[in-house]
């Protein structure tokens, strides 16, 4: 739905923008030529200088170009968002693909953006990012996009909630690297309330949550863990102790190659399921 979303926008906000250029041009020849006829004809009869007062000539003449900005600007920043849209979603994609890890956390990122700026009941949240040079991973970006939304939704749900009674600056990093040949890592922190030693060993179950009731349903990161694990046979897990927030740590091999077959099979699984 996300995908089929992003390119039914995607088509109507290009021509908006690939039009806004020649637009401003057009606008900046019209302003020209009225420079032009104020130049050798400065002298004009009651009428024209009646609606040149009305329209306050001066005003708009600086204010067009601005407002000229401020949709290029606007769809632009939609253009981003749609791309985002659909790097994050990517349905179409259920074989393992070759893919730019830093992209998928940029666009859940942005996807997450109006989460991460400033609300009325508290300060924006920081977002810090330590990008290694890592290759192309193969893995499924739509389902590994997922467990990246899931953890960076936690991390903000719960720097909201220490915020409730903290001044703190809430922070979020985000460091990635290439642990050896074969494995790359990324790592997903926060300084939020963190977690008591009871609660983390219970973090990946199915329908545990330390949110209060209402709030959380449990599942998230018991099928973020099954996604790591079991499609991609990495490993993650989770370092935290109370007051100093938590980390997720990510691990998973750079190619899939040697259990094509296994992802395969999981594959025509899941869809006859």
């Amino acid at each position: 739905m996300i995908a089929g979303i992003a390119h039914e926008i995607n088509n109507p906000t290009t021509f908006i923008y690939s039009n806004i250029v020649p637009l401003n041009t057009y606008i900046n020849e019209l302003l020209k030529l009225l420079q032009l006829y104020e130049h050798y004809y400065p002298e004009t009869n009651a009428e024209i200088s009646q609606f040149i007062t009305e329209i306050d000539i001066d005003y708009l003449r600086s204010d067009l170009p601005k407002l000229i900005d401020s949709m290029h600007a606007g769809s632009k920043r939609i253009k981003e968002i749609v791309l985002s849209l659909r790097n994050f979603s990517r349905l179409d994609e259920s074989e393992c693909k070759l893919v730019d890890i830093h992209s998928g956390i940029d666009s859940t990122l942005m996807i997450l953006n109006h989460r991460l700026k400033v609300q009325p009941h508290r300060c924006a949240i920081l977002v810090s990012k330590d990008y290694a040079d890592l290759p192309l991973i193969e893995c499924y970006p739509g389902q590994l996009n997922q467990v990246l939304m899931n953890i960076l939704s936690n991390a903000i749900d719960a720097l909201e909630e220490r915020m409730e009674n903290s001044s703190i600056q809430p922070h979020i990093h985000i460091l990635t690297q290439q642990i050896n040949p074969e494995t790359i890592s990324i790592h997903i922190k926060d300084n939020g309330l963190g977690m008591l030693e009871t609660q983390l060993a219970k973090i990946f179950d199915p329908f545990f949550t330390t949110k209060p009731v209402g709030k959380g349903t449990g599942i998230g990161l018991s099928i973020s863990y099954q996604i790591i694990k079991e499609k991609h046979h990495g490993q993650l897990e989770c370092l935290s102790t109370p007051g100093n927030g938590a980390e997720f740590i990510i691990k998973i091999p750079i190619t899939q190659q040697s259990n094509t077959n296994t992802l395969n099979t999981n594959t025509v699984q899941l869809r006859l399921e």
